[in-house]
């Protein structure tokens, strides 16, 4: 029998083969395949989980091999596979036929304690036509999740000892098929539990989430995120504090659309790998909420079916934000494929790591290079950020010019921003162009005016989701079979072939195109923005309404003067 155990590296992740062999000679455990420190304790942690489970441990030279040999292995998630190798070596269970992929960490009382990367190591090992799993019982639904795509032709047992295992095993063994139900009391109705497989079509939510509503005025604000939601556009947004930059941004998440199946799959394998699960609890609809959960540990772990929302602080490192570390590990970005990564502060970044958001945003993928090889992490995020015009923040205020802008003697009014000229470019330069010209939806805000906040709520976030809905459902029609998810990931032939406009629509863009002095990217970047506010309406082709307000969302931004020529509202 092969036992098989599975190492979270990257956004994939290596299958090891366990081999054991017992041979006379002075009583040891010698493991080998470049095993590291928590690998090479397994020994200890193995012997003792032996002797409290009623087992005992062969008094013979034990050789673990882990294969391939040459890559270098760490974590605790091989302690139940070694245990399981030495049990079928020494015939204290009984060997099978089929490959058997094992996971789990073993306390010396010989419970399973719960690893991170279970959904992903089922899922490689499924395409490697491994059909059969053993997994820590608090991991169970992550293994039901793809186990039931799979029609009775794969199985899993979810044990909460290492007694327990070897019980399971040997029935394997013996029948070819797991205990029917875990065996633990209780586990059966966690298990029964498990929320259906697809996409999450419930109501709207605008409590978990916040309702657009609740923010008073900023219509062009809330007009552009409906935009951004709708096609997978990067947005900016800038003004003072107190605007509601990031009350808005923070409510993306309630219009934005579901996930649809194999996109849930793929978030929940990338959180799984990073160990973000809750640990006890779980959402109505089974999802796990995206900023939980220990680093190395994670309990249960239902499908996430929404878009994440990622809001890293603007003191997270370079690794933290793109991946990395000694053993590579997916970062922001990766947490939030297939979902938003809001830089609240965003000009408070290192500018190192703001820099490298380059590459991702356009290849969509983050390769680190490594001497054993090339490591590569999906990064196919939406990238939303918010700024404050001037260090301060007071620039954009009413009365709040910087003081190298007002005449002199003039009385300081209340909000006066005291940063000079050149404070602000140095600011604002954090920013690089190479960044903003990835960035298609630029907005600046500034304080409602009181007659706003006296109008009561405007429209609901319910609306706003509705019609973002129906533009995703648009696109996936569009782009069924090409590989692409929304409009904001057209190439420049799909560009082409899809933005089709009319007579008006092009002569408008060319002479805005002329007056701006927009770069190729802008160019195509307009095209991507104008296609998806033609998709809101339902509209077949683009016309020069939808360039103009493509064109309006995209001019701003270069200078944070533009906050200057807007009006509150």
């Amino acid at each position: 029998m092969e036992i098989m155990a599975y190492a979270p590296l990257g956004g994939d992740g290596i299958i090891i083969q366990v081999e054991a062999d017992i041979r006379r000679g002075i009583p040891g455990v010698d493991i080998s395949g470049l095993a590291l420190g928590a690998v090479r304790e397994a020994r200890e942690r193995v012997r003792a989980a032996f002797r409290n489970s009623g087992f005992a441990f062969p008094p013979d030279r034990v050789l673990i091999n882990l294969a391939p040999a040459g890559i270098r292995k760490d974590g605790t998630a091989l302690d139940l596979p070694i245990a399981l190798a030495v049990m079928t070596a020494s015939g204290l269970v009984p060997a099978a036929h089929d490959a058997l992929m094992v996971l789990g960490e073993l306390e010396l009382s010989g419970r399973i304690r719960p690893v991170r990367g279970v959904l992903a190591a089922v899922d490689a090992g499924l395409r490697r036509g491994i059909r059969h799993f053993v997994v820590p019982e608090e991991n169970g639904r992550e293994a039901a999740i793809l186990i039931a795509e799979e029609a009775g032709a794969a199985s899993f047992a979810a044990p909460p000892s290492l007694l327990e295992a070897a019980r399971a095993l040997a029935q394997f063994a013996e029948t070819g098929a797991f205990p029917a139900a875990p065996l633990s009391p209780g586990a059966a109705e966690k298990h029964n539990a498990l929320p259906s497989y697809g996409p999450y079509h419930g109501p709207y939510d605008g409590t978990r989430y916040g309702d657009l509503a609740e923010v008073r005025g900023q219509g062009r604000y809330k007009r552009a995120m409906e935009i951004a939601a709708a096609g997978g556009h990067n947005l900016l947004v800038f003004g003072p504090p107190g605007a509601g930059k990031t009350m808005l941004a923070r409510r993306m998440p309630s219009i934005m659309a579901p996930l649809e199946p194999r996109e849930a799959v793929e978030v929940t394998r990338l959180h799984s790998l990073a160990g973000s699960f809750v640990r006890s609890g779980f959402a109505e609809n089974g999802e796990a909420p995206p900023d939980s959960g220990g680093p190395d540990n994670c309990a249960g772990g239902g499908l996430i079916t929404h878009p994440p929302f990622r809001s890293p602080h603007h003191s997270a490192s370079a690794e933290g934000i793109l991946g990395g570390g000694k053993y590579v590990r997916p970062g922001e970005i990766s947490l939030a494929n297939f979902g938003v990564l809001f830089l609240d502060e965003a000009p408070e970044f290192r500018i190192n790591v703001l820099e490298a958001l380059r590459e991702p945003l356009e290849d969509r993928v983050l390769t680190i290079s490594r001497a054993e090889g090339p490591v590569h992490l999906p990064a196919d995020f939406q990238l939303i950020m918010a700024a404050n015009p001037c260090p301060c923040g007071r620039f954009g205020r009413r009365g709040g010019l910087p003081t190298g802008r007002r005449s002199a003697g003039a009385a300081a009014p209340s909000g006066v921003c005291f940063c000079s000229p050149e404070e602000i470019q140095r600011y604002w330069r954090r920013f690089s162009g190479a960044l903003l010209d990835r960035v298609e939806i630029r907005v600046a805000v500034v304080p409602t005016q009181t007659e706003e906040l006296d109008r009561g709520e405007g429209e609901s976030g319910a609306e706003a989701a509705r019609r973002v809905a129906r533009a995703v459902a648009i696109q996936r029609e569009r782009f069924a079979g090409l590989g692409v998810r929304r409009n904001a990931r057209m190439s420049p032939s799909l560009v082409e072939r899809f933005c089709v406009l009319t007579d008006e629509g092009r002569r408008v863009f060319h002479a805005s195109m002329d007056r701006l002095g927009f770069s190729g990217r802008a160019f195509h970047g307009c095209l991507r923005t104008a296609r998806t506010i033609a998709d809101l309406e339902g509209a077949e082709t683009i016309g020069a309404v939808h360039i103009l307000e493509a064109v309006e969302h995209r001019r701003m931004g270069e200078d944070p003067y533009d906050i200057l020529s807007v009006d509150a509202g």
